[in-house]
């Protein structure tokens, strides 16, 4: 078997605009929904609101007990029986953002606890009010102290869109599979998503490790 360059110069312009169109779309909107409800989830648990913590506690143990691709199948395939139908795309982000909200919601809790008590002894003694205390105290210094853990896992999420493809979203790694079931070739198309993968992800890691060494020496 020989490397078909005209038959990657073919397909390439095509998995390229799956990878934007999908799989990097539904990394940046299920990012920015583990993040919001990775903190939402986070500052819940530490004001200990009864009943709503222990509920809360158990859907994350629950959702990080459970492989993703069962969350994505559920969401997708079994919520349409009690009502509830979703876009596949929809379905995905979704089953992203929560699935990697339930593990960063333990990355800003360790970020909480860093920060200072003296801090919260502050807003206090300037009579600021807890949502102040919150918005303008602790949580950037929070965001600011686990950021490059933040980063990782938006990484991991990254890696793991090709599952979406379980539930029809054409995204890079489904768009390879068709093209190579096409013409019966699949050593360019999957190695082109593979390469495209590295070259997104690798420098990513980089620039987490440049941030993570100047957080530590400021």
């Amino acid at each position: 078997m020989t490397w078909d360059w005209n038959y990657v110069a073919e397909i390439l312009p095509g998995l390229l605009e799956h990878f934007v169109q999908y799989t990097l779309v539904a990394t940046v909107l299920g990012i920015a929904l583990a993040a919001l409800l990775g903190m939402l989830f986070a500052v819940i648990r530490r004001l200990r609101i009864p009943v709503l913590t222990q509920l809360l506690t158990a859907f994350i143990e629950f959702v990080r007990s459970t492989p993703l691709l069962i969350q994505l199948f559920f969401l997708f395939y079994a919520l349409p029986g009690m009502g509830i139908t979703l876009q596949p795309m929809t379905a995905g982000v979704i089953g992203l953002g929560v699935h990697y909200a339930c593990y960063m919601a333990d990355v800003y809790r360790s970020g909480i606890d860093a920060v200072p008590s003296g801090q919260w002894e502050a807003s206090v003694a300037l009579q600021l009010s807890p949502r102040v205390t919150w918005q303008r105290v602790v949580l950037p210094q929070a965001v600011r102290n686990v950021l490059p853990s933040l980063g990782n896992y938006a990484i991991a999420m990254f890696k793991e869109t090709p599952f979406l493809a379980f539930i029809t979203v054409p995204e890079l790694l489904n768009e390879a599979q068709r093209v190579g079931g096409d013409a019966y070739e699949y050593v360019e198309p999957l190695a082109l998503a593979a390469l495209i993968f590295l070259a997104a992800s690798y420098p990513t890691a980089l620039l987490l490790r440049r941030l993570e060494t100047r957080l530590e020496t400021r």
